[in-house]
């Protein structure tokens, strides 16, 4: 199938460059070539962009823009917001995370647990938010980081994170979010949510892939994961990524200018696609909170199959599960059975996110060719 014709209804995986976002790379990609450690004048043109793009990502976030580090992308930001507080705080108390992690906050935190490091890992509600009486256990016994994701990838559903920074700060411990999904979708501003550290993925907000960036609030103790050089405040050594950086900065200008607009515009489609398919698929349900997730972002569960199949049988929708397949056994999103979904039901899920151009007329053909998939398979 042509790829212009498949409907692409998976911007929680990744999401297109935005023409401006283009158009403002394309000079540091050709002519703007200089390193920005560089004392002459090629070095200035590629700090100044450095430094106006920091500045764009610090007004989104509401942050000082010497508070912003530029990373290759958001893992490597978990990374060295988790293992990088381990190392710099001094103690070994517990970090604090939750079981719905993606795996770029779970593996270091797993890390750690090798290391010798206590990780506790709080449970979540049926709705797919975190357990606050277990956090509230979790964090009381001497919690150096607390680091829960601002929205989950698979369900949208949106964390408590200023209550549990609240949580976090009485105890003695920092507070580190992974905004990625959030960001450009919903307000994300550091002072309100009260975190410490906060992680940014660029190509989750229509800027490119392999550049993110860390916010560390003043102050906080940080040890450097990597070792070279004295880029970024000596915390994240290597020579910048300009073109990238200049990309991130366009696409959270951007952000800013349309975050209200967009967002409203979203949550309106996904919930005429919802209603489109709860119509034709009878007993389909949402996995996560009804109303506290992410505006662009549907997952549900469909009947008697697994998404798998209704995903192949709908090629003309490009959407994932969130499951894995290995060896032909399929299984069920880990995420989704924490919410406590028995594996039977938890099989038939399909995620499917929305972006800042899908339109109402592929909305209402996606949910007749989902449909029309699962109606084929229920009976044959």
């Amino acid at each position: 199938m042509d790829a212009d014709a498949i409907i692409y209804l998976d911007h929680n995986a990744t999401t297109p460059l935005l023409p401006e976002v283009v158009d403002a790379m394309l000079p540091y990609l050709r002519s703007h070539f200089g390193n920005p450690s560089s004392g002459h004048v090629f070095g200035a043109r590629a700090r100044e962009a450095v430094s106006r793009a920091r500045g764009h990502v610090a007004e989104l976030l509401g942050c000082e823009a010497h508070e912003v580090l530029f990373t290759s992308g958001g893992t490597e930001a978990n990374n060295l917001a988790i293992r990088g507080v381990a190392d710099a705080c001094g103690r070994r108390g517990p970090i604090v995370t939750t079981t719905i992690e993606h795996p770029a906050t779970e593996r270091p935190c797993a890390w750690l647990e090798r290391h010798g490091w206590q990780v506790a890992r709080v449970g979540v509600d049926a709705t797919g938010r975190a357990r606050m009486d277990e956090a509230r256990a979790a964090i009381g016994v001497g919690a150096v980081l607390v680091t829960v994701m601002h929205s989950n990838n698979e369900t949208g559903v949106l964390q408590p994170i200023a209550e549990l920074a609240d949580l976090a700060h009485a105890s003695g411990a920092l507070m580190h979010t992974d905004a990625a999904q959030s960001l450009g979708k919903v307000p994300v501003r550091v002072r309100e949510l009260g975190v410490d550290l906060l992680s940014v993925a660029g190509h989750k907000l229509y800027a490119p892939k392999g550049v993110g960036a860390l916010y560390v609030k003043h102050g906080t103790p940080l040890s450097p994961v990597l070792l070279g050089a004295g880029h970024e405040r000596g915390l994240r050594p290597g020579t910048e990524n300009v073109a990238g950086i200049v990309g991130l900065g366009a696409a959270c200008l951007a952000a800013n200018r349309e975050l209200e607009v967009n967002a409203a515009r979203m949550r309106r489609l996904r919930d005429v696609l919802w209603q489109h398919l709860a119509q034709a698929v009878p007993g389909l349900q949402i996995n996560g909170h009804p109303d506290l997730r992410l505006p662009n972002t549907l997952n549900v569960r469909f009947p008697g199959v697994s998404g798998d199949a209704v995903l192949a049988g709908a090629p003309g929708v490009a959407a994932s599960t969130g499951s894995a397949c290995h060896e032909g056994h399929e299984s069920a999103s880990a995420v989704i059975l924490a919410m406590g979904i028995a594996r039977a039901e938890a099989i038939g899920s399909v995620r499917l996110t929305l972006g800042r151009d899908t339109s109402e007329e592929e909305v209402t053909r996606a949910a007749a060719v989902l449909s029309a998939a699962w109606r084929r398979l229920i009976t044959t």
